[in-house]
């Protein structure tokens, strides 16, 4: 998934009220929308070098988006707005192995009136739903962690995913890390139990459980490992 326009280079001040950030750019000091509701644990140090877009909208309360973060000299991508493209853009170059048999894609597919995943894919009356997490959280030994706060959301997906798959769907959650050179994926129990329980819940139940990293730069965003689960 390549940018639509050059990213900007600036160095991170503060992310404050969760969406916003200030950038120290050209001696200045700019305001930008940060599109991560997560905690972005480990990702948030002043001074960490920062990749920004600049929207061209007049309408837009703030013309600059965040996107990519170094942290260590290691590129993180934040803006969870891109992860089902990059997704997307994976499965129509049947990047993702496991997922090459299913030929049709939808996007944010209604499951039931409280839930929407986000895809369907099929092949003719073979169907399944996949459902994607961005991955961001690295705190020891290039393992990949998710959730970094409690994400009661993130739980409920789950257990939409078992019943999707006791009604006869083939289920999937593909956790996306925006991050290169992961050794392996856990599920950060410490951060929240209720999701790990779940997630053992759900392995058991025949939901099927994918890794990937990605390729990042300041031009795109790709996916490009399958990373094994612990």
């Amino acid at each position: 998934m390549k940018f639509k326009e050059r990213l900007l280079q600036g160095t991170l001040i503060k992310r404050y009220k969760r969406f916003f950030v200030d950038i120290k750019y050209q001696n200045k000091t700019i305001i930008s929308h940060c599109p991560n509701s997560g905690s972005m644990l480990g990702l948030v140090k002043p001074g960490n070098p920062v990749w920004f877009s600049e929207s061209k909208d007049p309408k837009r309360k703030l013309k600059y988006t965040l996107q990519i973060v170094s942290v260590d000299g290691k590129l993180v991508g934040i803006n969870t707005h891109l992860t089902n493209k990059i997704v997307l853009e994976a499965l129509k170059e049947k990047k993702i192995l496991s997922l090459n048999k299913f030929k049709e894609i939808k996007s944010e597919v209604k499951f039931t009136n409280h839930t929407r995943f986000d895809f369907l894919i099929s092949n003719g009356n073979h169907k399944c739903f996949l459902e994607v997490k961005n991955v961001t959280l690295v705190r020891k030994n290039n393992i990949a962690e998710f959730p970094d706060a409690i994400t009661s959301r993130g739980t409920k997906h789950l257990n939409e995913l078992i019943n999707a798959k006791k009604k006869g769907y083939e289920s999937y959650m593909l956790y996306i890390i925006q991050r290169e050179k992961c050794k392996s994926f856990k599920i950060a129990k410490d951060i929240d139990q209720k999701y790990k329980n779940t997630f053992d819940l759900a392995l058991k139940n025949g939901v099927n459980v994918l890794c990937y990293d990605c390729k990042i730069s300041d031009e795109e965003i790709k996916i490009n490992n399958q990373i094994k689960l612990l």
